[in-house]
């Protein structure tokens, strides 16, 4: 088939791309440099060249705790128009199949743990990030509405958080796992952490996220939300011990608890995706951070894998 990819240079989006291919599809890999999803006419371009059967949506302005708190503004413009403006083109262009990516951040920062799709609008989201996980939510109502009014084909689903090879290991920009590798890495003798280590998440690797995404554009079609994740919840402290342990780093570590923690507790429920289109992650978190310290250190930090 021939496939659109938004955000097909970014992390997710680019494993998602060597998958497609190796399945010998058609892809079109949409960058920010080429096409400004922002813009109606700039999404429009992207639709016009692309002809796609099926579009997948990743792209996104996102970031850590720090990022969120420095571009709150931003990232709620940003991933609103990205998301308002592909499903208006989506249905311009007839396309057969749109899937969208959100958020777990778009759930409320008290929801009941595991987060169920049920409880999606039953409070606010955890302040730092609510402006991205609001945008993130108000497409997944375009999208019910599009399916209604319109009849087109748009899923949405919510992935826990991600982590894997060829992550942002930005440390201005990046999320906790590729922070604390890159920081356990570069330090002999001390890390800083935000936060007390209590709040616990869930994370996915990206190549189960990967499984995810196809499995559900072959088999889903529903207007409902659909979780993506492991159902295993690890506290921050926890995460910081397990990669001490697998990078080797013996110094110390120090939470710096003047800055925020973020949401308390973060873990989905993987039911729906598992009734709805047969969805299990396979790969355990040391086997994923396994495998991404060893992609850091040889891809980034210039240094043999051990």
């Amino acid at each position: 088939m021939r496939v659109l990819v938004t955000g097909g240079g970014g992390f997710l989006g680019s494993h998602l791309v060597e998958r497609l291919e190796g399945e010998g599809h058609d892809i079109v890999v949409a960058r920010r440099a080429a096409y400004d999803l922002t813009s109606m006419d700039g999404t429009a371009r992207m639709f016009d060249d692309a002809h796609a059967e099926v579009v997948f949506h990743l792209a996104a302005d996102v970031g850590g705790i720090g990022a969120n708190r420095a571009n709150p503004g931003r990232y709620w413009f940003a991933n609103l128009a990205m998301g308002a403006n592909v499903l208006e083109q989506a249905r311009m262009h007839a396309t057969p199949k749109l899937v969208i990516v959100g958020t777990v951040c778009s759930y409320p920062k008290f929801a009941t743990v595991p987060f169920s799709e049920d409880e999606l609008w039953d409070g606010y989201p955890e302040e730092t990030n609510a402006p991205y996980g609001v945008a993130k939510k108000a497409v997944l109502v375009g999208a019910q509405a599009y399916r209604e009014q319109y009849g087109l084909d748009a899923i949405f689903l919510l992935p826990t958080n991600l982590y894997g090879p060829r992550d942002n290991f930005d440390l201005e920009t990046s999320h906790v796992i590729p922070a604390l590798i890159r920081k356990m890495v570069e330090s002999d003798d001390e890390v800083v952490l935000w936060g007390d280590g209590s709040p616990t998440r869930e994370f996915l690797y990206v190549d189960d996220c990967v499984d995810g995404l196809v499995l559900a554009a072959e088999r889903f079609d529903g207007p409902e939300p659909v979780n993506l994740g492991t159902a295993r919840e690890i506290s921050i402290r926890e995460l910081a011990e397990l990669i001490a342990d697998v990078v080797g780093y013996d110094g110390s570590i120090v939470w710096d608890t003047e800055k925020p923690n973020g949401q308390p507790r973060r873990s989905v429920d993987a039911t729906r995706a598992r009734e709805l289109f047969g969805f299990e992650a396979k790969t355990s978190l040391r086997e994923g951070i396994e495998r991404t310290v060893a992609w850091y250190r040889s891809a980034v930090a210039g240094v043999g894998t051990t």
